[in-house]
């Protein structure tokens, strides 16, 4: 295979070996170039490295650059992944949850909602502008992979500064849902069987059972909603079926940082079960806050730090003993997938296999009647030759239109703050937002995020 992909953002401990991890167990690609590409120069030659060691030893089974020059890493990219962050993440992040709190938001998470979702955008996204503008200068019929969150404006943001390159955002939240239906449909899968099981037929099962359903979902990146369920084996319509069986199976399986008492709310006010999590699902709801509690968010911040400080640890390890002749013979990686979907695509691309997945986030263009067609949409998709495109869903039932519609007009006014570059836009897109509320708030927590953060303060 002679195609050239592209990994932005590969000196991130956690991104970039993941990614290679995926390349390393597919054999489609075999022979393609893979480079490495960063403005971060000594994390990017740490991990090039160990890369090269990692092909090595199979066969140097790709050919494995690395440059912090974007105009030579683009060129002639057939795919470039993208997963950047500005500054330091989880101090930037514990600052887009407490200072919005601060001064009277009921916000939670603050990672993609909420007041904090627009400062996490406030940074970032210029940075993104400026990688798809050199994108589709350098390689317009590239494909873009998004991976930085907050997912949905990130994406509204590039569909709205460059007109040709083709995009997608994609999010391992879906995962949520893929690991729980299996162990709802499947009998041998129930708790009392699956003990009987080894852990090689335990997963083995649970891929079989999940490649017989299939979803239908529809919304906003981490603000989506399960819509239907199908037994692709024998045709049959399971939606029913789940919605009987929905609360009182994760009320057993109840998880503060996935399935709780938000999600059983929102289940039972709106009818459609959100298979985001509480804690992101909550970060767009103004009622959020009264079904979540405080140290849950803190909790799953820091766990989230603490994960990537124990990935980033591990890394440095394996880079001492290869630095010392001492490299690992099983190498970094798992002889199991990541369960991120950008290798699985662009192997569908290339290969042209009409394939289905789940949950993608794309321009609505017609997909969804009754939201705005200038929105990002996570939805299912075909995956063929000619790119991704969105399943048509029509119209969501009125009382889900409703809630991501306010969610649409807040990013709306937020990409609009950010293209124009505009303070008032900017404090207008948080004062608007159900978790703010009124101007004085959003006057507060704007001016000392600027102040705080005056060196990432893209509004100077």
């Amino acid at each position: 295979m002679d195609k050239k992909i592209v990994l932005v953002g590969a000196g991130s401990t956690s991104f970039g070996p993941s990614m290679l991890n995926d390349l390393f167990l597919n054999d489609v690609l075999k022979g393609s170039t893979i480079v490495l590409h960063d403005i971060n120069k000594e994390k990017l030659e740490m991990i090039a490295e160990l890369i090269h060691e990692e092909n090595r030893m199979r066969n140097d089974k790709y050919v494995i650059e690395h440059t912090t020059n974007r105009s030579n890493a683009f060129k002639d990219a057939d795919f470039i992944i993208s997963s950047i962050e500005v500054g330091d993440r989880f101090k930037l992040w514990r600052q887009d949850y407490t200072i919005p709190r601060k001064h009277g938001s009921t916000q939670i998470l603050g990672e993609c909602g909420g007041p904090g979702g627009s400062f996490h955008a406030f940074r970032i996204i210029p940075s993104v502008i400026e990688i798809v503008k050199d994108a589709e200068k350098i390689c317009p019929s590239a494909f873009f992979i998004n991976f930085s969150n907050p997912m949905s404006r990130v994406c509204l943001a590039i569909k709205r500064s460059v007109k040709n390159l083709r995009f997608i955002g994609l999010c391992h939240q879906i995962g949520f849902m893929e690991k729980h239906l299996p162990l709802m449909f499947d009998d041998i899968l129930q708790k009392n069987n699956r003990n009987e099981l080894s852990s090689s037929e335990k997963i083995q099962r649970l891929k079989n059972s999940l490649s017989k359903l299939r979803m239908k979902v529809a919304g906003l990146n981490h603000f989506a909603f399960l819509i239907g369920l199908d037994n692709l084996e024998t045709g049959q319509d399971l939606f029913p079926e789940f919605n009987k069986r929905a609360l009182s199976y994760f009320k057993k399986n109840e998880d503060r940082f996935e399935f709780s008492a938000l999600t059983f709310e929102v289940l039972k006010r709106f009818g459609y079960f959100p298979y985001v999590g509480d804690n992101h699902l909550g970060e767009y709801l103004q009622f959020g806050e009264a079904f979540t509690k405080t140290q849950d968010m803190i909790d799953w911040i820091n766990k989230h730090d603490q994960g990537g400080k124990a990935v980033y640890d591990n890394i440095v390890r394996s880079y001492e003993r290869f630095k010392k002749g001492r490299y690992s013979r099983k190498g970094l990686f798992s002889n199991q997938p990541t369960g991120e979907k950008a290798i699985p695509i662009i192997e569908s691309i290339i290969e042209n296999k009409n394939s289905y997945e789940s949950a993608v986030n794309v321009p609505n263009d017609g997909i969804i009647d009754n939201l705005p067609e200038d929105l990002i949409l996570e939805v299912p998709v075909i995956v063929n030759k000619e790119g991704v495109s969105g399943v048509k869903i029509g119209k969501l039932p009125k009382q889900i239109a409703a809630i991501l519609r306010i969610e649409a007009s807040v990013q709306d006014v937020c990409i609009d703050a950010i293209l124009k570059k505009s303070k008032e836009l900017a404090i207008l897109s948080l004062a608007i937002d159900p978790n703010v509320g009124n101007f004085e708030k959003a006057e507060a927590m704007f001016k000392e995020m600027c102040e705080i953060q005056k060196e990432l303060n893209y509004f100077k």
